[in-house]
């Protein structure tokens, strides 16, 4: 099979695929005859054909996808004119501590928040796929410790959490939760109603419009994926041995 074949394939497979391929999937399409190596090269070559179209190429966690570029939105939303579903202060700050400071239980949430967090808040984070147990703080009571999901990097459009946005100050902060709503509203599974917002789930913090807490600006200002933010003065820090962000992403 020659190079342009082999491209129809994978352009063909990609497009009818309801979730993102890895590539090691793709390598069944051919029956194992094009290495790893080959078809990242024609992947990459597939994304520069689609350049400057609506449409691109893209390279999330679990694999590749296309999708809608970003400037196509205003035109895309207008087939559904409804507003996606808006997530309450409360979600994206809690959700933005998980990512920058993962894992973390939820006792540690709330002295960085200065609030208390409504359980049902991480049920439903974890009932969208976002965020997920992943082990057990060895204290008292073994608190579950919280990570983000690599479904959370698919509905942003990005490959790991290094892509996520740095927040230096309280500005960039802002901008950093906005892009979070931003990508999470447009994503694949935004169809879906996650009903933080309701009035049957009103959240028991109120603060949903209120500003950050000092505390909470102190402790994410700065801080990026891949270094996160120092909030040894808020909360006791994870026990030696737990892995990175990156492994759990």
């Amino acid at each position: 099979m020659n190079t342009t074949d082999a491209k129809r394939v994978l352009e063909t497979a990609l497009i009818c695929a309801q979730q993102p391929l890895p590539v090691r999937d793709m390598g069944v399409l051919f029956n194992g005859a094009l290495t790893a190596d080959t078809l990242k090269l024609l992947l990459e070559d597939l994304q520069n054909d689609w350049s400057g179209r609506g449409v691109e190429l893209v390279h999330v966690a679990t694999g590749w996808r296309f999708q809608s570029r970003p400037e196509m939105r205003e035109f895309l939303d207008r087939l559904h004119p409804e507003k996606p579903p808006r997530y309450t202060r409360a979600t994206l700050e809690t959700l933005a501590i998980i990512a920058y400071r993962q894992p973390v239980t939820r006792g540690d949430m709330e002295d960085i928040r200065g609030v208390t967090i409504n359980s049902l808040l991480l049920k439903q984070l974890e009932d969208r796929g976002w965020v997920e147990v992943i082990g057990h703080r060895e204290t008292v009571g073994r608190p579950g410790l919280y990570a983000t999901t690599r479904q959370f990097l698919d509905d942003l459009g990005v490959e790991s959490l290094d892509q996520l946005p740095a927040m230096d100050n309280a500005a960039g902060q802002a901008s950093m939760l906005e892009q979070i709503e931003f990508g999470l509203a447009g994503s694949p599974a935004g169809d879906d109603v996650l009903a933080l917002d309701a009035p049957t789930h009103v959240l028991s913090d109120g603060d949903s419009e209120t500003a950050l807490p000092s505390e909470t600006e102190a402790a994410l200002a700065g801080a990026s994926p891949a270094e996160p933010a120092d909030f040894d003065s808020l909360q006791e820090a994870p026990p030696a041995g737990l892995a990175s962000p990156d492994s759990h992403a």
